[in-house]
């Protein structure tokens, strides 16, 4: 990255902030504080999620991480990585970066205790130095001094961050909402965060997620009631699906289920993680009492409520096996009730509907958060964001955690609510905030990592670049064999995937492909031909324009040539 200030200030000691993932998408949050020069800053780290592959774009992909080549450069002047909680997009991707940061991770009991079990099930051998902080503690990273300040979500243990510097404290509020019953945990603090407020906010970094939503999110409380009243209504199996994370939802769930006189079905390994977990620090009682999947045969479809993954449409887990008739111990049929307790995340509609339209053929009726009031968000609407800004009343604002056109209404509703500074940014943007006006003052390297299989590649490179193609025109394999003159001494051996067998006049697709390659190897001079390099170049581009001619579509040509005789 140049440093060369392109505003032509000198080098002087300076707070910026930027972000490797979160600005401009939803997922993927990682968040970069830096303090001193230019040539010699300390930074802080906040959060290190991950986001979802997007359906046919990312073939294979499991999940997608963020490029951290930036800090990695940086990373003997890197001291430390708070997390805010544990949800996958802002701690998902600690177990498989951590090795390349090595530094301390802070974190308050729950996602501490979510993380270390995590990394028991995946295995993993590193030894994280994961710092569990209290609730509402202050303590200090290098030269930043940290707050915790309790807000409200849709997990454990949400927290927003003050953040001190010697130019002036910043709130990074993570996930919050206004909830005033969250059912688990407490409200968002609001009388800490009008106190920071007449302290003085250098800046807010902020949550724009339901930014283009009007009003205020209803209660965990409300979902709870809404809940009880349908299952105690159904006459039949009844199936809930929630993010596994949502403890207070569970909760929500296994009350509903008590009071219907139903026994608790859960199904789901992120499930029992989430359970166990949460009764190790205290969000569930230990008395918490359910069943696991094998016991649901045993349960009269009147006197059973299935509590499992999938809500998301995800193919591995409980839903989605349910729904295709794959579910080793769960059934669903005519007259069961599912409810989605859930939101669909935006890139998720086409499969959650598969799955959806599968329980439907199923017999099973079907009850998301459009039909009845089964789900809150966990973010806030506009009058919470007008709100929280009347507390904090920052000299600065910058929109995180959304899209553009989440961004573009957030730092309109920011200007509207009188901040007097207020900055729309991407990914790799360095915004410095002090001293002077707030401003884009350099840009840093950004990208995408994907978990293939148990590797981590480029998403520019490589094989899913590759399979994207694959999916589109698919891929002609052509073999050759030729004699130390270059003569074929074979008929050229095809194979065809993803291609059609014939044109639209029913000539076969290999015998469009075996004229391509023996007119072409008649073409090139004798002399020329012993050079199997580029026998082997001139052969792949004539298939690939013979197939195109044939087809319309232009495939992936892979050819091996052999020289015998040499």
């Amino acid at each position: 990255m140049s440093q060369q200030r392109r505003s032509g200030r000198p080098k002087s000691d300076e707070l910026v902030f930027m972000a490797l993932g979160g600005i401009g998408e939803i997922g993927m949050n990682c968040y970069l504080y830096g303090l001193g020069p230019p040539d010699d800053r300390r930074w802080l780290m906040v959060d290190l999620g991950i986001t979802f592959p997007e359906g046919e774009n990312d073939p294979g992909v499991d999940v997608i991480l963020p490029d951290l080549r930036f800090i990695e450069e940086e990373r003997a002047n890197l001291v430390g990585l708070v997390l805010t909680h544990a949800h996958e997009d802002h701690y998902g991707a600690v177990i498989e970066l951590w090795p390349r940061l090595r530094v301390p991770i802070y974190a308050t009991p729950f996602t501490a205790a979510l993380l270390r079990a995590k990394l028991a099930e995946y295995g993993g051998s590193a030894d994280l130095p994961i710092e569990e902080v209290a609730l509402n503690s202050r303590f200090d990273v290098g030269p930043f001094g940290v707050e915790l300040i309790s807000v409200a979500h849709s997990i454990p243990e949400p927290n927003a961050l003050a953040i001190r510097t010697p130019h002036g404290v910043v709130v990074h509020s993570g996930d919050w909402k206004i909830d005033p019953t969250p059912l688990i945990g407490p409200p968002t603090d609001e009388a800490r965060l009008t106190e920071l407020g007449s302290e003085g906010v250098l800046a807010m970094i902020c949550d724009s997620t339901n930014a283009l939503r009007d009003g205020r999110s209803p209660s965990e409380l409300d979902v709870a009631r809404s809940l009880a009243a349908i299952i105690k209504g159904a006459k039949r199996r009844v199936a809930v699906t929630i993010f596994a994370s949502n403890v207070a939802r569970i909760r929500a769930v296994a009350d509903a289920a008590r009071s219907a006189g139903r026994y608790l079905v859960v199904a789901g390994r992120a499930m029992h993680r989430m359970i166990e977990v949460a009764i190790e620090t205290g969000y569930l009682p230990k008395s918490f009492k359910y069943h696991d999947q094998e016991h649901f045969s045993y349960l009269e479809p009147a006197e059973t409520v299935v509590l499992c993954t999938g809500s998301q449409g995800e193919q591995r887990a409980a839903l989605a096996r349910i729904a295709d008739e794959q579910h080793p111990a769960i059934q669903l049929g005519k007259g069961d009730l599912v409810i989605f307790s859930s939101r669909t995340i935006p890139g998720n509609e086409r499969v959650v509907g598969r799955i959806q339209n599968r329980l439907v053929d199923l017999g099973c009726e079907v009850i998301s958060d459009g039909d009845a009031l089964v789900h809150v968000t966990g973010h806030p609407r506009r009058e919470e964001l007008k709100e929280m800004y009347g507390w904090v009343r920052p000299r600065i604002a910058i929109p995180m955690h959304g899209e553009a056109r989440h961004l573009a209404e957030h730092a309109k509703l920011a200007r509207g609510a009188g901040v007097p500074e207020v900055l729309t940014i991407r990914n790799g943007d360095m915004v410095r905030l002090a001293p002077g006006p707030a401003q884009v003052i350099d840009e840093a390297p950004v990208g995408r990592l994907f978990r293939d299989g148990r590797l981590l590649v480029q998403s520019n490179e490589g094989p899913v670049r590759e399979r994207r193609a694959l999916a589109y025109a698919g891929v002609v394999i052509v073999a050759v064999t030729l004699s130390a003159r270059g003569e074929l001494l074979a008929e050229p051996e095809v194979m065809l995937d993803g291609v059609p067998l014939a044109d639209a006049d029913g000539r076969s697709m290999i015998e469009v492909v075996q004229d391509a390659v023996d007119g072409t190897v008649r073409s090139i001079p004798p002399g020329r031909r012993k050079d199997a390099g580029m026998v082997r170049e001139a052969v792949r581009r004539a298939v690939r324009s013979a197939v195109e001619d044939a087809w319309g579509k232009r495939p992936i040509a892979k050819v091996l040539a052999t020289q015998l005789g040499r």
